[in-house]
């Protein structure tokens, strides 16, 4: 649906030239819902906004549904923008309109009659479930209804793809997982495919197929959500990771020679990681009995990408050499990341 190829944006300021994306090549598919991470200052926002040509590419292209929007015309990138929707961190509602005229907005140009234009708004205010606010306006809203608003706004010209710029920053924990909610019943139901730009890891992990990690304006690691997670190649990347468990937080304690952390002569502490193949597996009771090793859990956390678990878990063995190292392998063999962290 979205191919960008060796897209760059450079921006003239008064300090000189400054390159805020660096020959990004990103494929999108059709229907996912793909995530753009990044830390303050990374590109990622500037990016988003190139997919659109909100910010027109210094080089490269930018292809919708197979349509190169870097050589149109001005008017017919005007029409062509209609089917990218977009929402906002502050959503950018008119504050002197209501929930109704907000959501009306994008269909004025529309060839829609005023009966059909009326249906549309009904249904946009059912999916995003504020049909007892269409009269209200923007100040006696909550944020989160207001991001209700963005989106149903948002989705008015049936777009076919959903631009969302650090669209939940602005909100509590609990609103975030609402919209997110209601973000997945968008794709779900509409089939549109959705780029979610953000600095949370927590919200790729709960919502993105497939993500791509931004660092100076480069995409540094690029994969399924699930693979990002388990198997991280760059340190921003576990850096991310890191934020949404505190499962790292061992290696500290290593550091401070924490009594948690304390082995006995011949003790080794591993740090295991699951997927979600074997994720449910009763790895650890297994090598007491097969191998008479004790485990001993000392840490970890367990997260659930779109409904699939995956996690990490710090033991440390304790047993006669021979038995640790066929239990090792055992751990091998079941295809579980293992790193000894300290022995």
């Amino acid at each position: 649906m979205i191919r960008m190829e060796q897209v760059s944006k450079t921006f003239q300021t008064a300090a000189g030239t400054v390159q805020a994306v660096k020959d990004v090549n990103l494929h999108i598919r059709e229907g996912e819902v793909f995530g753009i991470i990044g830390f303050s200052g990374a590109g990622k926002s500037t990016l988003v906004r190139c997919i659109n040509l909100l910010e027109r590419p210094t080089t490269g292209h930018v292809m919708i549904d197979g349509l190169d929007l870097t050589t149109l015309a001005e008017k017919q990138l005007r029409e062509e923008r209609r089917k990218i929707g977009m929402i906002f961190q502050h959503f950018n509602l008119l504050r002197s309109r209501t929930v109704y005229q907000n959501i009306a907005f994008p269909l004025k140009k529309s060839s829609l009659s005023t009966e059909e234009k009326h249906k549309k708004i009904l249904a946009l205010l059912e999916l995003v479930g504020l049909s007892e606010k269409k009269d209200a306006y923007p100040s006696q809203l909550s944020g989160g209804q207001k991001q209700r608003v963005a989106i149903a706004r948002a989705l008015a010209n049936d777009p076919k793809v959903l631009l969302c710029d650090e669209a939940t920053s602005a909100l509590d924990p609990q609103t975030t997982k609402s919209i997110l909610n209601l973000l997945r019943k968008v794709n779900e139901t509409l089939k549109i495919t959705i780029v979610i730009i953000t600095h949370e890891m927590s919200v790729v992990k709960d919502i993105c197929d497939r993500v791509a990690i931004m660092e100076h304006g480069i995409v540094v690691e690029e994969g399924t959500t699930e693979n990002v997670f388990v198997h991280p190649r760059e340190k921003v990347t576990r850096d991310f990771i890191s934020t949404a468990g505190n499962v790292d937080k061992i290696y500290e304690l290593i550091q401070q020679g924490n009594e948690l952390t304390r082995l006995q002569p011949g003790e080794k502490m591993l740090m295991l990681t699951y997927s979600a193949n074997n994720a449910g597996e009763p790895l650890i009771s297994y090598l007491k009995e097969a191998f008479d090793i004790t485990a001993n859990i000392i840490y970890g956390n367990i997260d659930i990408l779109k409904g699939k678990a995956i996690g990490k878990l710090v033991v440390t063995l304790s047993g006669t050499p021979e038995n640790m190292e066929k239990a090792i392998a055992y751990i091998g063999e079941h295809k579980v990341e293992m790193e000894v962290i300290a022995q």
